[in-house]
């Protein structure tokens, strides 16, 4: 659901207070805000946002020659997976460069009359979202501009025309080059956009990559395909069975789900103490994520835990909970009930029944007396550790989401115990 951003005098009155005023001329004349905020295809001798971090200062300045190297307008000998893998690393690293560089893709994005430099910028702020989220200062922001961009194709085409048509007259060599380089190239911006702003929202929300490892080539070209190709991760379970039509169009659960359960039993998960509950190395996590993403399970694997973490992840980050919605005050208002809970299942779309369901046999599997004793895992931590992967409190209220998250956990220990299952044999 899109929800109304900041509005563009708020917007306006945000950039005043926060942009760092640029200076031009021997009387070093402040630059308009809107001439701040608009493409410029020389360099700046100081960041955009105000701040007094002196190493800021100093990389901000770089990072604005990588972003136009990575949009086209200017020239380099690294290629573009180079220049944005230093620019987000960058940024990862420092968090104080981070709104910096939105602010940057902002202004290089905006009046820009070169499709294929602007479709550029609105690819490495779709990459960089993958690693990282603005401030929350900056969020709003952020957000407001992509919002204004979310169905823009027909302006954009036209207020390039427009640019183009003003600067004829005056046209330069150099700008001619530039002209000549107009026509469409890439996906629609609203494209772009939607991606974007799907993709903010996530981020603020979990935070962009965790860990310790810095981000890889491989990790920038997974985010910018994934513009197109929709992830397993943080999508729709419809979106994720459409995806895996073409490879496996015979499955009704998601491979995803089965790959990685059948993983962490093969690696004896259920032998395990503190399955679930233990984290695997984040590290190897994201990598192992990265590899499912592609379809691949690596045969190195020698932790549970680590596809265990990740089969968490998978469930947490549905676009949609396995639960949906609608189902959810029906589910905590059977928490002591076991038919009405059992029933609550057979109540959900067929599809999020049957990923409940295996889910749900799954954690049977470790629930049995003969693995508790080596997991530590009773029913009872089982359904503390899974229940906020299935069901979201959608109050912002502390008291009803402590008290809910009790009734959470004891409707999953239902299932748990008195869910029948047996029909998810084999089923893949």
């Amino acid at each position: 659901t899109l929800r109304k951003p900041i509005s563009q005098s708020s917007m306006a009155d945000w950039a005043s207070k926060n942009l760092n005023m640029h200076t031009q001329g021997i009387f070093r004349r402040r630059i308009s805000i809107s001439n701040m905020l608009s493409w410029n295809g020389g360099s700046i001798k100081k960041p955009m946002l105000i701040t007094s971090n002196r190493t800021i200062k100093k990389e901000a300045c770089e990072m604005f020659k990588l972003v136009q190297s990575y949009m086209g307008d200017r020239q380099t000998r690294m290629d573009r997976n180079h220049v944005a893998l230093v620019m987000v690393t960058k940024c990862w690293s420092m968090q104080g460069l981070r709104d910096e560089l939105y602010i940057q893709l902002i202004r290089q994005t905006t009046d820009n009359m070169c499709y294929r430099s602007l479709a550029w910028g609105w690819e490495l702020m779709a990459i960089s979202l993958a690693f990282f989220s603005p401030s929350p200062k900056f969020q709003s922001y952020l957000e407001g501009y992509i919002y204004r961009h979310l169905d823009s194709d027909e302006k954009i085409a036209q207020h390039i025309k427009e640019l183009v048509d003003l600067k004829n007259k005056k046209i330069t060599k150099s700008r001619k080059k530039r002209k000549q380089n107009t026509e469409d190239e890439g996906l629609p911006i609203s494209t772009y956009a939607k991606y974007c702003y799907r993709k903010l929202h996530k981020v603020a929300i979990t935070g962009g990559k965790k860990g310790l490892r810095k981000p890889t080539v491989e990790e920038i070209m997974h985010a910018r395909n994934a513009i197109l190709t929709p992830s397993l991760f943080g999508s729709s379970l419809e979106e994720i069975m459409l995806r895996q039509q073409d490879m496996y169009p015979g499955n009704k659960l998601p491979w995803v789900q089965t790959q990685l359960s059948q993983q962490v039993l093969a690696l004896g998960g259920e032998q395990t103490e503190g399955i679930f509950r233990i984290p695997g190395d984040i590290d190897e996590v994201n990598a192992l994520k990265l590899q499912v993403d592609q379809w691949r399970i690596p045969n190195s694997l020698s932790d549970p835990n680590i596809p265990a973490s990740l089969l968490k992840l998978w469930y947490r980050e549905l676009e949609e909970p396995v639960i949906p919605q609608q189902f959810y005050q029906e589910c905590i208002s059977n928490y002591e009930n076991p038919d009405a809970a059992v029933a609550v299942v057979q109540l959900l779309p067929e599809l999020n029944r049957l990923v409940l369901c295996y889910l749900i046999h799954f954690l049977q599997i470790f629930a049995q007396p003969s693995n508790v004793g080596r997991t530590k895992m009773d029913v009872n931590n089982l359904a503390m550790v899974m229940a906020p992967n299935c069901l979201r409190c959608q109050s912002d209220d502390p008291r009803i989401i402590f008290e809910n998250t009790r009734k959470e956990m004891s409707f999953l220990r239902m299932l748990i115990v008195h869910l029948d299952t047996s029909f998810i044999k084999g089923l893949v």
